[in-house]
């Protein structure tokens, strides 16, 4: 998983996107202003910059233009605003910005950019904006998923998820409460091995709020631990 860097003056929207992100099993650092940007871009070195745009003090787009003029794109960087325009999506992909992200950022939207960020190399600082979009893509628009295994010979492609099977067979001789605690226990353990632990998506999947869900989850015994993405 990636070290992440989110820059943004609200508390709100940092805590959501770090818990996010966290859920996803990335190592997420935060900055509220450019100065403290700075500082984290330089400690911790991370592998993807989500940074806001409009912020009291340096905005994001000059931020961005400072690392590119000073050759400290060695990452993709993500804008986010919830004022863009077309213009200032366009700005930022010239001065290597990977993607731009409208306020409010639905999950859907996040993480599909965090991901196509990740598999792509920086944009080169610099470049015209047309070169950092793929052919017949408008500008200010998220960038378009490549074909990561399209390529790939048959031995080198993932192996066949393991896990809960969706087909289960039940004691169905047994209390009721029993046997819904035991259906529910591995309905549970099975999307959770799905989505790799994340919480976020399996709660998103069954529809339950999050903190409903850890307290269903506890309640049925069921080990957060062990399908935890990125764990031994």
């Amino acid at each position: 998983m990636a070290t992440i860097l989110v820059v943004d003056d609200e508390l709100g929207i940092r805590a959501l996107l770090s818990e996010i992100l966290s859920d996803e099993g990335h190592a997420v650092e935060l900055a509220e202003n450019a100065a403290q940007a700075r500082l984290m871009r330089e400690k911790v070195r991370p592998d993807l910059v989500l940074l806001d745009i409009w912020m009291p003090d340096v905005d994001g787009v000059t931020l961005l233009k400072e690392w590119s003029a000073g050759g400290q794109l060695g990452m993709p960087v993500i804008m986010m605003s919830g004022h863009g325009t077309i213009d200032t999506a366009v700005e930022a992909t010239k001065f290597g910005a990977s993607a731009f992200l409208e306020k409010p950022i639905t999950l859907q939207k996040l993480l599909r950019a965090v991901e196509q960020a990740l598999v792509r190399p920086a944009a080169r600082p610099g470049a015209a904006a047309a070169d950092a979009l793929p052919p017949g893509q408008a500008p200010g628009t998220e960038l378009a998923a490549p074909p990561l295994y399209a390529s790939a010979p048959a031995s080198l492609l993932p192996a066949a998820p393991t896990g809960p099977q969706a087909r289960q067979s039940f004691d169905l001789d047994r209390p009721l409460r029993e046997a819904r605690d035991a259906f529910e226990k591995n309905y549970f353990e099975f999307h959770l091995a799905k989505e790799g632990g994340s919480m976020t998506r399996v709660a998103e999947k069954t529809g339950l709020e999050r903190t409903h869900l850890y307290r269903k989850l506890k309640q049925l015994g069921v080990d957060l631990t062990r399908n935890k993405r990125g764990s031994a």
